[in-house]
């Protein structure tokens, strides 16, 4: 009997690449799984329910239970249907897991309207979306029985930390992901339902397309830090029950590493006797950057490890 046994999944994008993963893994752990996907190609182009679908065979064909659903997450009333596909299909919802996507790169001063609209939509309108819907019958059931099972795993990317210059919609839309996320923590804990965001370095059809795709290469030998299987033990144990305690973080996760992320923190604090004046600004502020490098410098990463 797996740890997730008698628990229901939604999984966005679960029709390749991650949520694929995911999907699997969640099953295997004894998970009844919805696997919605619209099947678009990386850059949100075309449309294609056979990825969907067959990720619904492989479960089932492994033992599992599995139903899909086709619609756009960043719709309103599709994201509704998904949520209620879980509660007609196995009569209850504990988990929902938002990976679908896409990327449309751009550098800033090249960047249509379109471009940065249809990212952060699919993405960040899209985790909104989902977690809306599902956390009003979490909220629902819980003002009724108490508590209830819920757990929500939000996905993310270093580009919400490091502000990639050709993703000003990607990075903007993962970095609101994880306020999203984290403010749906605070607001459902009282329920039983937890809220967690990772950040995976893995081989997708996103991150095989443009600057990165050299980089996730899979190598013709040796351990394959960047095969998407790596991730998929940190989203099955999030939203398995020993994770209860687990709620409002953000995780990095690759190859044999996971690092967890420190909350920001102020890197300095500066004063005056009395109200601030140009001078004031340009000897405290300006003192303090003399030297640094800009940009470098001014941003403060979390260590990894």
């Amino acid at each position: 009997m797996g740890e997730l046994e008698g628990k229901v999944a939604v999984v966005t994008g679960a029709g390749r690449g991650l949520g694929r993963i995911e999907a699997l893994e969640l099953a295997r752990q004894g998970a009844r799984v919805v696997v919605s996907d619209l099947g678009v190609a990386a850059d949100g182009s075309g449309r294609d329910e056979t990825a969907g679908q067959a990720v619904v065979d492989e479960i089932k064909a492994m033992g599992g239970e599995a139903v899909a659903h086709f619609g756009d997450v960043a719709d309103w009333n599709d994201s509704k249907a998904m949520i209620q596909t879980a509660l007609d299909s196995f009569g209850d919802l504990n988990i929902l897991v938002c990976n679908a996507g896409f990327c449309r790169d751009r550098m800033i001063f090249s960047m249509s309207e379109e471009e940065f609209d249809s990212v952060v939509r699919v993405h960040l309108k899209g985790h909104f979306c989902g977690i809306r819907h599902a956390s009003e019958y979490w909220r629902n059931k819980g003002k009724a029985e108490g508590s209830v099972y819920g757990r929500i795993i939000s996905t993310a990317s270093e580009a919400a930390i490091f502000a990639s210059p050709g993703q000003p919609n990607y990075a903007a839309a993962k970095a609101g992901i994880i306020a999203l996320t984290n403010s749906a923590a605070q607001g459902l804990v009282k329920y039983g339902v937890t809220a967690n965001t990772f950040m995976p370095r893995a081989r997708t059809a996103m991150t095989m397309t443009g600057q990165t795709a050299a980089m996730f290469q899979k190598p013709e030998e040796g351990f394959d830090v960047f095969a998407p299987e790596h991730v998929a033990p940190l989203i099955s144990f999030l939203a398995s029950p020993g994770a209860a305690n687990i709620s409002g973080n953000v995780f990095i996760v690759w190859g044999r590493e996971i690092a967890v992320l420190d909350h920001p923190r102020r890197a300095a604090e500066f004063s005056v006797d009395d109200a601030w004046t140009f001078e004031e600004v340009a000897k405290k502020i300006g003192g303090y950057f003399e030297g640094k490098q800009p940009i470098k410098d001014s941003f403060i990463v979390p260590a990894m490890g």
